[in-house]
């Protein structure tokens, strides 16, 4: 597991008009991982991956995958990585199958590795009976199960995954999960980028957090919750000066270590979240504020990005 097969040294990528997508980016990756890159979108996730899969060319810093470093030996590095993009690269021309048999052809496999290897995966992915389907018939999750089948027929070292679930309905991200998960219990090293919390809690035992190109915080999702040192963060919808109310409300409740306006409500950092609400409205009350609306949660991914960067991560 403490194995790196990714590491990243000051990776940067400009792009003309001096548009910064990524910043002096430090990365490792261990084998056997999913690690997730976490951020809301122009974050810098779908060029960080595009550095590492050799198709985005780095301004400067350094990239190794697999031990290879991909802009000295783009070609070696494409041989130990599995690819699945955002967007649906499935050759229309070509049955399900054949979507598979022709991928590792292409890698070299034998036509007999490579018909037994088609029908394992297409088994594994729940794809057995589509299999002389054309890819046009497919749902967009079936789609993406086999895009995922693809980017696996050569068994690449490392899988890489831009946006898996973007766009699919909650059953087929729930059976995306289910897949993953069992890939990574059979040893298979994952880096995936996402805008999606639950996903990232659910599917990574690592996650960096990324904005604006710049590596905000990397961690266990439990340890970077944990670091931000709160019970719940409460959310407060009121008539009035918003940012009085949140002085007011700081000053007068022990439990609060930080309060601020955004997006037209004020949220409280509280250590304490037992009898918080009613409080809150007695507070407010006194002071000559109508609450409207109110609420608890407790430290969730997003309320660390929202730490970080003082706004919501799916903005």
């Amino acid at each position: 597991m403490h194995d790196v097969v990714i590491r990243t040294e000051a990776l940067t990528k400009v792009y003309p008009g001096d548009i910064r997508a990524v910043d002096q980016l430090d990365l490792e990756v261990h084998a056997g991982e999913i690690f997730g890159l976490l951020g809301p979108n122009g974050a810098g996730k779908t060029t960080t991956a595009g550095m590492l899969t050799t198709r985005v060319i780095p301004t400067s810093g350094r990239a190794l995958v697999g031990g290879v470093d991909v802009v000295e030996h783009p070609t070696r590095a494409k041989r130990v990585i599995g690819v699945v993009p955002q967007t649906n690269t499935l050759d229309r021309s070509l049955d399900v199958f054949e979507n598979l048999y022709f991928h590792g052809r292409f890698f070299g496999m034998s036509a007999r590795t490579a018909k037994a290897e088609a029908h394992r995966l297409l088994e594994q992915f729940r794809l057995g009976d589509r299999a002389r389907v054309p890819v046009l018939a497919l749902s967009g999750g079936m789609a993406q199960r086999l895009m995922v089948a693809r980017a696996i027929m050569h068994r690449p070292a490392i899988l890489f995954l831009d946006e898996p679930t973007a766009g699919l309905d909650p059953q087929s991200r729930i059976a995306m999960w289910e897949i993953l998960g069992e890939l990574h219990r059979n040893g298979q090293t994952v880096l995936l980028t996402t805008h999606y919390m639950e996903e990232a809690d659910q599917l990574c035992a690592r996650l960096a957090i990324i904005d604006h190109g710049r590596l905000l915080a990397m961690d266990t999702p439990g340890a970077l919750k944990a670091s931000i040192g709160m019970d719940s963060m409460v959310t407060v919808t009121a008539t009035g000066d918003l940012e009085r109310l949140a002085t007011e409300l700081q000053s007068r409740l022990d439990d609060v270590s930080r309060a601020e306006v955004a997006d037209g409500v004020v949220r409280l950092w509280s250590s304490r979240a037992e009898g918080m609400l009613p409080r809150v409205i007695d507070v407010a009350e006194a002071a000559g504020f109508t609450v409207t609306d109110l609420s608890a949660t407790a430290p969730t991914l997003e309320t660390v990005f929202i730490q970080l960067t003082g706004k919501d991560l799916r903005e």
